[in-house]
């Protein structure tokens, strides 16, 4: 299973977002992650869909997201053409005995305190998708009262001829 990451410019207008995921879900194509916000411009918008299957339905997702009207330009990138980002909040429970635990892996993971009361703490964390998962695997130990992530956003590297 390969894991790709689409790029679509998309016309900013309502039921865009519907005709995007109808696709998908039409097709029995999955979406690992999907964002959704407006560019520079306000009448385009920018979906970055992380989808992953074989070779072929990586080909045919790309192709049938370049058929759609609303669609203005697909990029499609691997993992290793892009810088990828995520955001997390995770508030958890905590106690004297394991405070300076998380305290450390905050600091080793420079994930941010952003919110605390005498028994919760929130942490706010922003970097790849991996690191995003490191982060709640070493936080399993500890109780995770609740997690909210955003998706994947990505751009493609930085090239001599991006000019």
């Amino acid at each position: 299973m390969k894991k790709r990451i689409y790029s679509v410019l998309v016309e900013n207008r309502s039921g865009v977002l519907c005709k995007v995921a109808g696709l998908f879900s039409r097709r029995c194509f999955n979406i690992d992650s999907l964002v959704v916000g407006e560019t520079d411009n306000p009448d385009v918008s920018c979906m970055t869909i992380v989808s992953s299957g074989d070779e072929r339905t990586i080909e045919q997702i790309e192709k049938q997201l370049n058929k759609k009207l609303d669609v203005i330009k697909v990029k499609t990138f691997s993992e290793r053409q892009c810088i990828t980002r995520e955001l997390m909040l995770i508030k958890v429970k905590y106690n004297k005995n394991n405070r300076r635990d998380i305290m450390e892996l905050c600091d080793i993971m420079k994930a941010q305190i952003v919110d605390m009361s005498k028994h919760f703490m929130m942490i706010q964390i922003c970097d790849t998708p991996d690191k995003i998962e490191l982060m709640i695997h070493m936080l399993q130990g500890i109780s995770v009262v609740e997690v909210a992530r955003t998706g994947t956003l990505a751009l493609s590297k930085c090239m001599e001829n991006d000019d």
